[in-house]
């Protein structure tokens, strides 16, 4: 219907939010003048369509199953659109409808209350990358949190720690960007299922195959992207054991370096430690490799070979081999590889994740989220800081005692009670009477169900905002194509509205968002970003990070070198060289764990049209995916009295849940898989994958080994 029977068409030019590296560009097309039946506003702007942008650099035009659908969750009819009070038990879901007003004057009273009575260290921020544009992600809730002098939170739930194990190597977290490796004649894709969940350069890597590159999978999965090996064209498949990947890397350099197949020349003019490395591998021997990982010796052999002898080899990697107890190491490891074979001087050549180095370098973190504003405590130490993975601790048994100090906490940009590990333990802290929570959601997820009060949050489309991608170097404009529906706002408005129901008169804690971008980002013209719609972030000319370590492209290590022997991490009580340390909780490591527990469980992204936890819930979504289940191999399951369609216990110490059985031939013996992004509604028993999974800490950056999760599966 519209208004006068002339509809008005517009195009509006925005970029993908979600935590996905490809940032795709889309186009909404907005008609003035429409009945909106679901907010019942007259002469409300309504989107019609939204698709992707046939312009943009990297993602030309295709938009992934999910967002191609993007709309369905703008109007969908379960969204919450008004603030909401909990009038049942928590975790019912039982609210009732509220002003603003009634919200903010009880959380600003609550929150004053809790610092009054506990100290603002009572005070917890909890969100992560839900929305990862600028504002969203880095610039919401910073600035407040600061002032206050609430506990801080460490956010390496997801990515950190791929950073920070290739810069205890190269000194930073450069490396080969992803279309470069166009130019690439041996692509490794180590633990990156490419055509899932990073769909976009896929086109690339093809075209790479095209002009002749072999393809080499490396999984623990035969995912989607191992599908695509070829062996009539040289590609091949390794499957190693979950978590043994550094073995793998330790023999591959030693057969490197026994058969003098390294760069000699490159090695000594810009590593570091040789000698050292070269000690440390002299008894990984492809034999003793191949006893660990799972795999035959000639496999780890010949895939050395090829790696030093194919000029412009690349080693792909992303998130997934960070999620275990040796995450760090893993990339620590890798990074090591093209130094020894000299990879870095040949275009397409080098080891390639996120550009997140390049993008986000162009941010002035700083100015965003004002550090300075942070008091000391009355001893001179800083708010103390706990870490997002450890959630369910933090709000039960911090600091070791049977009680948790923290009595407030606000979550945005997430769903912790699906997407963190060790979930149970986390739902017993949001069960506590004594925590008030206040959730910004879209829809009434696991944890909003949790929540005091909840808040309406805006989607992608009605907020303007910057997306700065990490599997790419384009950062786009995001522009607003409607506004908020209902009463919704997006994350910087929600904390000026809290900032001033709590009486905070700092001016900073007021700025608008053109102001944030403005001052946030000192090198980029945010007018002409907003018109050119996107630009491209430096980046090396010639395309090779670390080509000229002598000009150009220096290696940033305190030795101006690729470091095999690392002292700072010496200083942190690490390995000064690369060393596999076989992961507590996995099928090789505690033998009295691993017989009780004899399954090491997965828990994987699987379904095209889930991102995280964010779709599951929907109707074009879930169905469409069917429901959640365990996956096994058929000598796991026959040794265990189950056939396909079953319904299975999954088990440990920690929880327990019960789904599907789905048998396949993608797993190893030993080994099975619960991919995870379905909320609690959609299991059998309320729990999600992530009740089952470890919150034990990587060895370094924060980060969580979820994929060290041992299990034991029987017949409900």
């Amino acid at each position: 219907m519209t208004i006068d029977d002339r509809p008005v068409t517009r195009t509006v030019h925005g970029a993908c939010h979600h935590d996905c590296p490809d940032s795709c560009g889309w186009t909404v097309t907005v008609q003035d003048g429409l009945v909106d039946d679901h907010d019942s506003t007259p002469t409300r702007a309504v989107a019609v369509k939204l698709r992707g942008n046939p312009d943009h650099p990297f993602s030309r035009g295709e938009l992934c199953p999910k967002v191609n659908r993007f709309l369905d969750r703008v109007y969908d009819p379960e969204r919450i659109l008004h603030p909401l009070r909990r009038v049942g038990p928590k975790g019912s879901g039982e609210f009732e409808r509220i002003t603003w007003n009634d919200a903010l004057a009880e959380i600003g009273t609550r929150l004053n209350e809790v610092i009054a009575t506990h100290g603002p260290e009572a005070l917890l921020p909890y969100s992560d990358a839900g929305n990862q544009s600028l504002l969203s992600m880095f610039g919401a809730g910073g600035r407040f949190f600061n002032h206050l002098g609430a506990t801080q939170l460490t956010r390496a739930i997801c990515g950190v720690v791929v950073g920070a194990g290739a810069s205890m190597t190269n000194g930073s977290g450069a490396s080969l960007e992803a279309t470069e490796m166009v130019h690439s004649k041996l692509i490794v894709l180590w633990g990156t299922n490419t055509r899932l969940t990073n769909r976009h350069l896929w086109p690339t890597i093809e075209q790479a195959r095209r002009d002749g590159a072999r393809l080499v999978v490396i999984d623990p999965i035969r995912t989607l992207t191992a599908e695509a090996v070829d062996p009539a064209r040289g590609d091949r498949f390794v499957q190693p054991l979950p978590g043994t990947d550094i073995a793998m890397m330790l023999a591959m350099m030693h057969v490197i370096i026994r058969d003098e197949l390294h760069d000699a020349d490159w090695v000594t003019d810009h590593t570091l430690g040789f000698d050292e490395l070269r000690e440390a591998v002299a008894d990984w021997t492809p034999a003793r490799a191949a006893a660990v990982c799972g795999l035959d010796a000639a496999v780890i052999e010949s895939l050395a070979v090829d790696v030093a002898t194919t000029p412009g080899t690349a080693l792909r990697t992303l998130i997934g081999p960070e999620h275990h107890e040796n995450g760090a190491m893993f990339f620590r490891t890798l990074a090591c590889l093209p130094a020894l074979t000299g990879a870095w001087r040949h275009r397409g050549g080098g080891m390639s994740r996120s550009v997140g180095y390049w993008t986000e370098s162009q941010i002035d973190f700083d100015a965003l989220n004002r550090p300075d504003l942070t008091p000391t405590n009355a001893d001179g130490s800083p708010p103390r800081t706990v870490n997002m993975s450890r959630l369910g601790e933090v709000l039960t048994t911090m600091d070791g005692v049977d009680h948790s100090a923290i009595h407030a906490m606000i979550v945005w940009n997430c769903n912790p009670l699906v997407t963190t590990p060790n979930a149970e333990l986390t739902r017993r802290g949001l069960e506590r009477d004594d925590l008030f929570t206040v959730v910004h959601e879209q829809f009434l997820t696991d944890t909003a169900r949790y929540a005091d009060i909840v808040l309406p949050a805006t989607t992608q489309i009605e907020a303007d905002d910057i997306v700065f991608p990490w599997g790419h170097l384009w950062v786009a404009y995001n522009e607003a194509a409607v506004a908020p529906m209902g009463e919704s706002c997006n994350n910087t408005e929600l904390f000026r509205r809290i900032a001033r129901s709590m009486g905070l008169d700092e001016p900073l804690l007021h700025d608008d968002d053109e102001t944030l971008m403005r001052v946030a980002l000192p090198t980029i013209d945010i007018d002409e970003l907003r018109s050119e719609r996107w630009i491209r972030s430096p980046y090396p000319t010639d395309g090779r990070p670390f080509g000229d370590p002598d000009g150009d492209t220096p290696i940033p290590t305190p030795s101006g070198r690729v470091e095999f022997a690392s002292d700072v991490l010496e200083s942190m009580g690490q390995p000064r060289v690369p060393t596999f340390v076989q992961p507590v909780e996995s099928i090789g490591g505690d033998p009295a764990l691993a017989a009780r527990f004899p399954v090491q469980l997965l828990t994987p992204k699987h379904h095209a049209r889930f991102l995280n936890s964010g779709y599951s819930h929907l109707p074009g979504h879930g169905p469409a995916e069917g429901a959640p289940f365990v996956e096994l191999c058929a000598s796991d399951a026959e040794e265990r009295g189950l056939v396909d369609g079953d319904v299975a216990t999954v088990h440990n110490d920690r929880a327990s849940i019960e789904v599907a059985v789905k048998v396949t031939d993608r797993l190893r013996p030993g080994v099975a898989a619960v991919p995870f992004g379905w909320w609690g509604s959609q299991h059998r028993d309320g729990k999600v994958a992530n009740s089952l999974t470890s919150d034990t800490l990587t060895d370094w950056g924060g980060g969580v080994a979820y994929s060290d999760t041992l299990v034991e599966i029987t017949r409900r």
